[in-house]
Protein backbone atom coordinates (compact mmCIF):
# COMPACT_ATOMS: atom_id res chain seq x y z
CA UNK A 1 0.00 0.00 0.00
CA UNK A 2 1.66 3.34 -1.12
CA UNK A 3 0.32 6.65 -0.21
CA UNK A 4 0.09 9.49 -2.59
CA UNK A 5 0.57 12.84 -1.31
CA UNK A 6 -0.14 15.85 -3.39
CA UNK A 7 1.62 19.49 -3.12
CA UNK A 8 3.68 22.00 -4.92
CA UNK A 9 5.29 20.35 -8.18
CA UNK A 10 8.72 21.14 -7.23
CA UNK A 11 8.72 19.58 -3.67
CA UNK A 12 9.06 16.15 -2.46
CA UNK A 13 5.58 14.64 -3.01
CA UNK A 14 4.48 12.64 -0.39
CA UNK A 15 3.02 9.01 -1.02
CA UNK A 16 2.69 6.67 1.50
CA UNK A 17 2.47 3.02 1.47
CA UNK A 18 2.17 -0.11 3.24
CA UNK A 19 2.77 -3.20 0.44
CA UNK A 20 2.06 -6.11 1.32
CA UNK A 21 5.11 -8.54 0.58
CA UNK A 22 4.81 -11.60 0.51
CA UNK A 23 3.03 -14.45 2.23
CA UNK A 24 4.65 -14.16 4.90
CA UNK A 25 6.99 -11.06 4.86
CA UNK A 26 4.34 -8.78 6.54
CA UNK A 27 3.99 -5.24 4.87
CA UNK A 28 5.56 -2.02 4.51
CA UNK A 29 4.92 1.11 3.36
CA UNK A 30 6.26 4.43 1.96
CA UNK A 31 5.77 7.61 -0.21
CA UNK A 32 6.18 8.93 -3.29
CA UNK A 33 7.58 11.82 -4.01
CA UNK A 34 9.73 14.18 -6.26
CA UNK A 35 13.13 13.80 -5.76
CA UNK A 36 15.66 16.11 -7.47
CA UNK A 37 18.43 14.33 -9.54
CA UNK A 38 21.80 14.00 -7.96
CA UNK A 39 25.56 12.81 -9.23
CA UNK A 40 26.32 10.05 -7.33
CA UNK A 41 29.48 12.34 -6.28
CA UNK A 42 27.36 14.45 -4.61
CA UNK A 43 26.71 11.81 -1.70
CA UNK A 44 23.33 12.09 -1.75
CA UNK A 45 21.65 9.47 -3.87
CA UNK A 46 24.10 6.39 -3.86
CA UNK A 47 23.77 3.07 -5.94
CA UNK A 48 25.05 -0.62 -5.18
CA UNK A 49 24.84 -2.11 -8.94
CA UNK A 50 26.30 -1.61 -11.90
CA UNK A 51 24.21 -0.86 -15.11
CA UNK A 52 23.83 -2.21 -18.11
CA UNK A 53 23.98 -0.06 -21.41
CA UNK A 54 20.90 -1.37 -23.37
CA UNK A 55 18.17 -0.86 -21.20
CA UNK A 56 19.35 2.90 -20.71
CA UNK A 57 19.27 3.78 -23.99
CA UNK A 58 15.58 2.18 -24.67
CA UNK A 59 14.88 4.27 -21.51
CA UNK A 60 16.31 7.66 -22.45
CA UNK A 61 14.32 7.04 -25.92
CA UNK A 62 11.23 6.29 -24.27
CA UNK A 63 11.75 9.54 -21.85
CA UNK A 64 12.33 11.79 -25.37
CA UNK A 65 9.66 10.91 -27.09
CA UNK A 66 6.35 10.62 -23.50
CA UNK A 67 8.41 13.33 -21.76
CA UNK A 68 7.36 11.32 -18.31
CA UNK A 69 8.18 9.13 -16.13
CA UNK A 70 5.44 6.20 -15.93
CA UNK A 71 7.63 4.50 -12.73
CA UNK A 72 8.99 5.32 -9.93
CA UNK A 73 13.25 4.98 -8.20
CA UNK A 74 12.37 2.73 -5.24
CA UNK A 75 14.72 4.25 -2.81
CA UNK A 76 15.84 3.02 0.17
CA UNK A 77 16.61 5.84 3.35
CA UNK A 78 17.99 4.48 6.75
CA UNK A 79 15.69 5.87 9.62
CA UNK A 80 15.75 2.79 12.55
CA UNK A 81 13.37 4.88 14.44
CA UNK A 82 10.71 4.83 11.89
CA UNK A 83 10.19 8.13 12.52
CA UNK A 84 9.13 8.79 9.08
CA UNK A 85 6.68 5.81 9.31
CA UNK A 86 4.85 6.87 12.17
CA UNK A 87 4.07 9.88 10.53
CA UNK A 88 3.02 8.07 7.35
CA UNK A 89 0.94 5.33 9.02
CA UNK A 90 -1.62 8.19 9.90
CA UNK A 91 -1.94 8.93 6.70
CA UNK A 92 -3.62 5.35 5.83
CA UNK A 93 -6.89 6.30 7.63
CA UNK A 94 -9.84 5.87 4.87
CA UNK A 95 -10.43 4.18 1.59
CA UNK A 96 -7.33 4.04 -0.67
CA UNK A 97 -7.42 5.88 -3.96
CA UNK A 98 -6.20 2.41 -5.74
CA UNK A 99 -6.09 -1.20 -4.29
CA UNK A 100 -5.04 -3.98 -6.43
CA UNK A 101 -2.72 -7.48 -6.42
CA UNK A 102 -0.12 -7.83 -8.74
CA UNK A 103 0.89 -10.89 -10.37
CA UNK A 104 2.69 -11.94 -7.60
CA UNK A 105 -0.14 -11.85 -4.82
CA UNK A 106 1.64 -8.24 -2.88
CA UNK A 107 -1.49 -6.21 -2.58
CA UNK A 108 -0.56 -2.63 -3.38
CA UNK A 109 -2.36 0.17 -1.79
CA UNK A 110 -2.17 4.02 -2.17
CA UNK A 111 -3.76 6.80 -0.47
CA UNK A 112 -3.38 10.85 -1.04
CA UNK A 113 -2.22 13.21 1.20
CA UNK A 114 -3.02 16.78 0.52
CA UNK A 115 -1.98 18.26 3.92
CA UNK A 116 0.67 20.55 3.88
CA UNK A 117 2.15 20.38 7.21
CA UNK A 118 2.13 16.43 6.79
CA UNK A 119 4.02 17.00 3.46
CA UNK A 120 6.24 19.71 5.33
CA UNK A 121 6.72 17.47 8.03
CA UNK A 122 8.15 14.67 5.83
CA UNK A 123 10.39 17.00 3.72
CA UNK A 124 12.23 17.96 7.40
CA UNK A 125 12.58 14.26 8.40
CA UNK A 126 13.92 13.17 5.45
CA UNK A 127 16.37 16.17 5.10
CA UNK A 128 19.04 14.71 6.33
CA UNK A 129 18.45 11.36 4.72
CA UNK A 130 21.35 9.64 2.57
CA UNK A 131 19.33 7.66 -0.39
CA UNK A 132 20.32 4.03 -1.80
CA UNK A 133 18.49 2.76 -4.89
CA UNK A 134 16.85 -0.56 -4.04
CA UNK A 135 15.55 -0.81 -8.13
CA UNK A 136 15.73 1.50 -10.63
CA UNK A 137 19.36 2.07 -11.65
CA UNK A 138 18.60 2.39 -14.76
CA UNK A 139 15.63 4.88 -14.81
CA UNK A 140 17.79 6.82 -12.56
CA UNK A 141 20.52 7.36 -14.96
CA UNK A 142 18.51 7.50 -17.71
CA UNK A 143 17.23 10.47 -15.70
CA UNK A 144 20.12 11.85 -15.52
CA UNK A 145 21.04 11.85 -18.83
CA UNK A 146 17.65 13.33 -19.87
CA UNK A 147 18.42 16.58 -17.43
CA UNK A 148 21.74 16.87 -18.79
CA UNK A 149 20.31 16.83 -21.90
CA UNK A 150 17.61 19.60 -21.12
CA UNK A 151 19.60 21.68 -18.60
CA UNK A 152 17.09 24.73 -19.04
CA UNK A 153 14.22 22.06 -18.09
CA UNK A 154 13.84 23.16 -14.54
CA UNK A 155 11.01 19.44 -14.42
CA UNK A 156 14.07 17.16 -16.16
CA UNK A 157 15.83 17.68 -12.99
CA UNK A 158 13.27 15.49 -10.90
CA UNK A 159 12.24 12.11 -11.28
CA UNK A 160 9.45 10.22 -9.11
CA UNK A 161 10.72 8.24 -6.47
CA UNK A 162 9.43 5.87 -4.00
CA UNK A 163 10.95 5.96 -0.89
CA UNK A 164 10.99 3.11 1.92
CA UNK A 165 12.98 2.72 5.38
CA UNK A 166 15.56 0.44 4.77
CA UNK A 167 14.79 -1.16 8.32
CA UNK A 168 11.19 -1.75 6.91
CA UNK A 169 10.42 -5.40 8.33
CA UNK A 170 8.47 -6.24 5.23
CA UNK A 171 11.58 -5.32 3.02
CA UNK A 172 12.49 -8.49 1.80
CA UNK A 173 15.74 -9.09 -1.06
CA UNK A 174 15.88 -11.91 -3.27
CA UNK A 175 18.78 -13.48 -5.12
CA UNK A 176 18.93 -13.26 -8.74
CA UNK A 177 20.60 -16.28 -10.30
CA UNK A 178 22.57 -16.37 -13.87
CA UNK A 179 21.90 -18.63 -16.41
CA UNK A 180 24.14 -19.17 -19.55
CA UNK A 181 23.90 -19.94 -22.79
CA UNK A 182 25.50 -20.37 -26.54
CA UNK A 183 28.73 -20.53 -24.73
CA UNK A 184 31.98 -21.80 -27.25
CA UNK A 185 33.49 -24.70 -25.98
CA UNK A 186 31.20 -25.59 -23.00
CA UNK A 187 31.84 -28.82 -21.57
CA UNK A 188 29.70 -29.20 -18.19
CA UNK A 189 31.77 -32.29 -16.90
CA UNK A 190 34.26 -29.94 -16.90
CA UNK A 191 33.22 -27.05 -15.62
CA UNK A 192 31.80 -29.15 -12.26
CA UNK A 193 34.96 -30.81 -11.96
CA UNK A 194 37.22 -27.08 -11.38
CA UNK A 195 34.40 -26.07 -9.13
CA UNK A 196 34.65 -28.98 -7.16
CA UNK A 197 38.25 -28.69 -7.14
CA UNK A 198 38.42 -24.85 -6.35
CA UNK A 199 36.09 -24.80 -3.66
CA UNK A 200 37.57 -24.57 -0.20
CA UNK A 201 34.77 -25.38 2.51
CA UNK A 202 35.27 -22.94 5.74
CA UNK A 203 35.81 -24.34 8.99
CA UNK A 204 34.34 -22.11 10.79
CA UNK A 205 32.88 -18.28 10.73
CA UNK A 206 31.16 -16.75 6.93
CA UNK A 207 31.12 -18.49 3.93
CA UNK A 208 30.11 -18.10 0.39
CA UNK A 209 28.02 -21.10 -1.56
CA UNK A 210 27.46 -21.01 -5.55
CA UNK A 211 24.88 -23.97 -6.42
CA UNK A 212 26.31 -24.68 -10.14
CA UNK A 213 23.94 -26.66 -11.92
CA UNK A 214 24.22 -28.04 -15.23
CA UNK A 215 22.15 -31.00 -17.59
CA UNK A 216 24.97 -33.72 -16.33
CA UNK A 217 25.21 -32.87 -12.75
CA UNK A 218 26.01 -30.55 -10.20
CA UNK A 219 28.57 -29.23 -7.81
CA UNK A 220 28.92 -26.46 -5.26
CA UNK A 221 31.51 -23.96 -5.19
CA UNK A 222 31.94 -23.12 -1.16
CA UNK A 223 35.37 -20.56 0.40
CA UNK A 224 35.53 -18.57 3.43
CA UNK A 225 34.80 -15.23 3.15
CA UNK A 226 36.15 -11.89 5.02
CA UNK A 227 34.30 -9.37 6.47
CA UNK A 228 32.61 -7.11 3.43
CA UNK A 229 32.66 -10.16 1.06
CA UNK A 230 29.61 -11.26 -1.17
CA UNK A 231 28.65 -13.49 -3.55
CA UNK A 232 28.18 -11.94 -6.33
CA UNK A 233 31.51 -10.10 -7.26
CA UNK A 234 32.82 -14.29 -6.01
CA UNK A 235 30.70 -15.62 -8.70
CA UNK A 236 31.41 -12.60 -11.09
CA UNK A 237 35.43 -12.94 -10.66
CA UNK A 238 36.08 -16.44 -10.15
CA UNK A 239 33.59 -18.59 -11.84
CA UNK A 240 32.48 -16.71 -14.31
CA UNK A 241 35.53 -14.81 -14.96
CA UNK A 242 38.26 -17.55 -14.02
CA UNK A 243 36.53 -20.87 -14.58
CA UNK A 244 34.40 -19.83 -17.86
CA UNK A 245 36.55 -16.74 -19.04
CA UNK A 246 33.45 -14.31 -18.97
CA UNK A 247 35.42 -10.71 -18.82
CA UNK A 248 32.51 -7.83 -17.23
CA UNK A 249 32.07 -6.14 -20.72
CA UNK A 250 30.71 -9.59 -21.60
CA UNK A 251 28.35 -9.99 -18.55
CA UNK A 252 27.18 -5.72 -19.38
CA UNK A 253 26.25 -6.47 -22.66
CA UNK A 254 24.52 -9.62 -21.53
CA UNK A 255 25.99 -11.61 -23.73
CA UNK A 256 25.31 -15.53 -22.86
CA UNK A 257 23.88 -14.65 -19.48
CA UNK A 258 20.42 -14.08 -18.42
CA UNK A 259 18.99 -13.14 -14.94
CA UNK A 260 16.62 -15.42 -13.56
CA UNK A 261 14.65 -14.99 -10.37
CA UNK A 262 13.72 -18.24 -8.96
CA UNK A 263 15.85 -20.88 -8.00
CA UNK A 264 13.54 -23.56 -9.50
CA UNK A 265 12.72 -21.34 -12.56
CA UNK A 266 16.47 -20.96 -13.12
CA UNK A 267 17.17 -24.68 -12.54
CA UNK A 268 14.00 -24.93 -15.78
CA UNK A 269 15.88 -23.10 -17.66
CA UNK A 270 19.02 -25.89 -17.85
CA UNK A 271 17.13 -29.04 -17.42
CA UNK A 272 13.83 -28.35 -19.82
CA UNK A 273 14.82 -24.81 -22.15
CA UNK A 274 18.45 -26.07 -23.29
CA UNK A 275 20.86 -23.74 -21.10
CA UNK A 276 24.33 -24.44 -20.73
CA UNK A 277 24.36 -23.88 -16.90
CA UNK A 278 22.80 -22.15 -13.97
CA UNK A 279 24.55 -20.27 -10.85
CA UNK A 280 22.68 -19.92 -7.87
CA UNK A 281 23.15 -17.92 -5.10
CA UNK A 282 22.04 -16.67 -1.45
CA UNK A 283 20.54 -13.68 -1.01
CA UNK A 284 22.19 -10.22 -0.12
CA UNK A 285 21.98 -9.33 3.38
CA UNK A 286 20.77 -5.51 3.77
CA UNK A 287 23.11 -4.25 5.75
CA UNK A 288 26.01 -5.54 3.56
CA UNK A 289 24.41 -3.92 0.77
CA UNK A 290 24.06 -1.26 2.66
CA UNK A 291 27.90 -1.25 3.94
CA UNK A 292 29.41 -1.32 0.48
CA UNK A 293 27.06 1.03 -1.20
CA UNK A 294 27.57 4.03 1.31
CA UNK A 295 31.16 3.50 1.38
CA UNK A 296 31.40 4.28 -2.29
CA UNK A 297 31.43 0.41 -3.51
CA UNK A 298 29.32 -0.80 -6.56
CA UNK A 299 28.25 -4.16 -6.75
CA UNK A 300 27.37 -5.94 -10.27
CA UNK A 301 24.83 -5.33 -11.85
CA UNK A 302 21.42 -7.94 -10.71
CA UNK A 303 23.03 -8.19 -7.19
CA UNK A 304 19.85 -7.81 -5.64
CA UNK A 305 15.95 -7.96 -6.10
CA UNK A 306 14.23 -6.05 -4.09
CA UNK A 307 10.68 -7.39 -3.19
CA UNK A 308 7.49 -6.36 -3.45
CA UNK A 309 8.08 -4.44 -6.40
CA UNK A 310 6.68 -0.89 -7.04
CA UNK A 311 3.83 -0.81 -9.70
CA UNK A 312 4.68 1.05 -12.86
CA UNK A 313 1.80 3.50 -14.18
CA UNK A 314 0.25 3.48 -10.27
CA UNK A 315 1.48 7.51 -10.87
CA UNK A 316 2.99 9.63 -13.86
CA UNK A 317 4.97 12.38 -13.30
CA UNK A 318 4.46 14.53 -16.04
CA UNK A 319 7.24 16.73 -17.18
CA UNK A 320 5.35 19.08 -19.43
Amino acid sequence: DFFALAGPARSVLAAVGQADAMMQAGSQQGFIGLGKVEDYSAGIVYRHEQTLSGPKKDRLQVLRHTHAHFGQIFMLYPDREGAVDAVLSKASQGAPVLDVVDEYGARHRVWAISDPTTTAQLQSLMADKKLLIADGHHRYETSLNYRNENPNDPAAAYVMMTFVNMYSPGLRILATHRVLRNLEHFDAADLLRKVEQASNPASSGKSCRIRVVTAQGEAVYTRPVADGELDVPILHQELLGGLLGINEEAVRNEKHIKYVRGAEAAIAEVKQKGAQVAFLLDPTPMDDMARIAFGGGVMPQKSTDFYPKLLTGATIYKLD
